[in-house]
């Protein structure tokens, strides 16, 4: 069975099973497909009166030779489905191909050894997975921050179909966390502005009460619970620094990072240009770090264009080579 039968098998699954369950328990598709992916991975049915047909679908779940992978790609379908019935703009997934994308580069930061991960705004789960699933197991522990509690319901869900040990807390990710130091921290940064202004008081960017953006702040909260000389990996606005007036975000990056480059994504992706968005990779300054003679930037292809995108890919696996790993 090839990988796109499987998914959809798998997928055809949760989405019957989510929609048995939706109906019976008059509650929304995404809470269905949160509850029916716990049954499945404890093998626990907790809706008894379903029972007779929810334990059919279960028992073909589970096919031989499939890969967490398979088991992602189905899931996101279902949360995608979801979500387009539900229509609320804070419940947005990252897309697929800058998710498994973003595995490329984390693949090129860790080729051999082991990390700790976090992802500062988990949501679904979808890129902490992916990621995950395209580094070799060499994650050794892995951490995500939710404040949305059916979006952390998901992410656990989808996790724990995945076999992937995934800690998460269900808070503000700019609270203080329970989190040692990791190796790397990525996530796809929120748009607007953080509301909370006293919280953001403690922080070096949230002084100028009138400009709170959020991924000031997630960047700043990133470098704090990343280790010296760890990196960090960004989906980030276009516009992220056309807003930094003052230039304190400038400052920040320049004072505790280095940025070693800023990959945009292609326009394509994005219905309009004021919602694109680009990878900005950071590595937090440290011991034995230095600054890349040439910062990575470029402007990638559509990611339909194999030929074109492959190109690119060859060249940071260059730009690795040449200016990071040189310098280790």
């Amino acid at each position: 069975m090839v990988q796109e039968s499987t998914t959809n098998h798998l997928y055809e699954i949760l989405d019957e099973t989510a929609e048995i369950i939706a109906d019976h328990q008059d509650t929304t598709y995404l809470e269905a497909l949160a509850l029916t992916g716990e049954n499945i991975y404890t093998t626990n049915i907790q809706q008894d009166a379903l029972r007779q047909r929810l334990e059919p679908l279960y028992d073909r779940f589970f096919v031989e030779g499939m890969t967490a992978e398979d088991v992602r790609r189905a899931f996101q379908l279902a949360v995608l489905k979801g979500m387009k019935a539900a229509a609320q703009p804070q419940h947005q997934m990252t897309p697929d191909a800058v998710a498994l994308f973003m595995g490329f580069l984390v693949n090129k930061i860790f080729p051999s050894h082991s990390f700790r991960i976090l992802d500062e705004a988990v949501g679904t789960g979808n890129l902490l997975t992916a990621v995950l699933n395209q580094t070799n197991n060499q994650a050794e522990a892995a951490y995500g921050v939710e404040v949305d509690e059916l979006l952390i319901k998901l992410s656990n869900t989808s996790a724990n179909l995945q076999q992937w040990t995934v800690e998460l807390f269900h808070q503000d990710a700019l609270e203080p966390m329970l989190l040692e130091p990791v190796d790397l921290t990525i996530g796809d940064l929120p748009v607007g502005y953080y509301p909370e202004k006293n919280n953001a008081k403690k922080f070096r960017l949230g002084h100028n009460q009138d400009k709170l953006y959020s991924p000031y702040l997630m960047i700043e909260q990133g470098l704090k619970y990343t280790r010296q000389a760890g990196y960090l990996i960004y989906l980030i606005p276009n516009g992220l620094f056309d807003w930094d007036d003052d230039k304190e975000l400038h400052g920040l990056l320049k004072d505790e990072a280095v940025v070693l480059g800023l990959l945009q994504l292609p326009q394509t992706m994005f219905k309009q240009e004021q919602h694109a968005k680009s990878i900005l990779i950071l590595q937090k300054q440290g011991q034995g770090v230095h600054k890349p003679e040439q910062a990575m930037l470029a402007q990638l292809p559509s990611f339909q264009n194999e030929k074109a995108l492959a190109g690119v890919m060859q060249q940071i696996d260059d730009w690795f080579q040449e200016h990071l790993f040189r310098e280790q």
